[in-house]
């Protein structure tokens, strides 16, 4: 069952640390089977407080997702998010 982890932008405080997010996260994928489904296109928020963007990567499983987010080529890389923006993440199972 394919797993889809979402992550929403809140606020960006640090450009110069996101730049350096986005440098190492394609470093993280290989051996994982990520599929990039949305990356900061259009949106609209229908109900809740605002974002300033969505992505969201798609995994065969559940099981998969945490192995690739907790993998220490991501976790190398998410340290400069967090130092760059808020953001919220979640793994969710789809059908």
């Amino acid at each position: 069952m394919p797993a889809y982890i979402i992550f929403t932008r809140e606020k960006l405080r640090d450009p110069a640390e996101m730049e350096k997010y986005k440098g190492k996260v394609p470093n993280s994928f290989p051996g994982h089977a990520v599929t990039p489904l949305v990356r900061y296109g259009r949106y609209e928020v229908l109900e809740g407080p605002g974002i300033e963007g969505a992505v969201v990567l798609q995994f065969p499983t559940f099981d998969e997702a945490k192995a690739w987010y907790n993998s220490p080529a991501y976790q190398e890389a998410v340290k400069h998010r967090f130092l760059a923006a808020d953001y919220r993440a979640v793994i969710v199972e789809g059908m």
